[in-house]
C-alpha cells in the first residue's frame, strides 16, 4: 500500500534500537527522509544500516533542552519536519515502596516533559504548512499499569493527557496526534525487565508470543499516512490483546 509519504521529513527519537528503530525502518520503506537519534554513536551507526538513506543525530531527550535540540538539529538536516516520533527509554523499575520521591523528576524529564519539549519544538510549523503528525510510543501501561513500574506508569499516563489535549487544539490544521501503546515485544527493554523469566512472560500472553517490532513500525508508520488524516487523538494498544478492559 502506498502511504501516501513518500518525501516527507522524520524525526524518530531513541531509534538507535527497539520500537524506535522499527518505526524508522518502516517509515523510511515508506519513502520517508529519516533522521535517527539516539546516545550512542556506535549503535546509532549500526541502526542506520538497516533504515535507506537515513542520517543520523546523537541526543539525549532525557531533558528539555536535549530535545528540543534535537528537534532543531533534525529540522536543519532535513529541512522541515513533517513527522514527530516521540520515543525514549524506561525509566527504572520499582514499586510505591522502593521508589524515593525525587525519581519520579528525572521520570518525568524522560517520559512526560520531553514529549511537551519536542511537541512545542516542531508542531507550530507543521500547523503553518497545514500538515503534520505526531505520534508518541508510550506504553499499554498507561491504560492497565504495570507492577513495578511505578515511575513509568506516572510519567506515561500524564503524556497521554497532553497528547490528547494538544490534538484537539491543532486538528483544524490538519495536524494529527496519537499515542501507540506497545505490550510485550522483542526488544531489549523486554529483555532487561524480565530477565530469567523471560520464557514465562511469553507464555502467559494472550497470543503465547511477544509482539514482532517490524509491525508495530507498520502501525505506526499508518497512522502517519494520508490513510489516516482522520485519525487522531487515539491511545492505540498494540498488544496483542494483552489489555483487558472494554473500552
Amino acid at each position: 500500500m502506498d502511504l501516501g509519504i513518500s518525501g516527507r521529513g522524520a524525526l524518530v527519537a531513541a531509534s538507535s534500537g527497539g520500537l524506535g528503530l522499527a518505526t524508522a525502518q518502516a517509515l523510511a520503506g515508506a519513502g520517508c527522509r529519516v533522521v535517527l537519534s539516539g546516545r550512542d554513536e556506535g549503535r546509532l551507526r549500526t541502526a542506520a544500516e538497516s533504515v535507506p538513506g537515513a542520517t543520523t543525530i546523537v541526543g539525549d531527550v532525557s531533558d528539555t533542552d536535549g530535545a528540543t535540540r534535537l528537534v532543531d538539529e533534525a529540522r536543519a538536516a532535513l529541512g522541515a519536519i513533517d513527522i514527530l516520533v516521540t520515543n525514549a527509554g524506561g525509566p527504572p523499575a520499582g514499586n510505591f515502596a522502593s521508589t524515593p520521591l525525587e525519581a519520579y523528576h528525572a521520570a518525568l524529564d524522560l517520559n512526560l516533559l520531553s514529549v511537551v519539549a519536542m511537541c512545542k519544538a516542531a508542531v507550530p510549523e507543521m500547523q503553518q504548512r497545514r500538515w503534520g503528525r505526531v505520534i508518541a510510543i508510550t506504553s499499554i501501561a498507561v491504560k492497565q499499569p504495570i507492577a513495578h513500574l511505578i515511575l513509568s506508569n506516572t510519567a506515561r499516563a500524564g503524556a497521554t493527557g497532553f497528547l490528547k489535549t494538544l490534538a484537539l487544539e491543532v486538528a483544524a490544521d490538519g495536524v494529527t496526534v496519537n499515542s501507540i501503546l506497545p505490550g510485550l515485544h522483542k526488544t531489549d527493554r523486554l529483555r532487561q525487565l524480565y530477565g530469567d523469566t523471560l520464557d514465562t512472560a511469553e507464555r502467559a500472553t494472550p497470543t503465547r508470543s511477544f509482539g514482532d517490532p517490524g509491525d508495530f513500525g507498520r502501525v505506526a508508520a499508518f497512522l502517519c499516512s494520508e490513510h489516516a488524516r482522520f485519525i487522531t487523538g487515539v491511545a492505540l494498544q498494540v498488544d496483542g490483546g494483552a489489555y483487558l478492559g472494554l473500552l
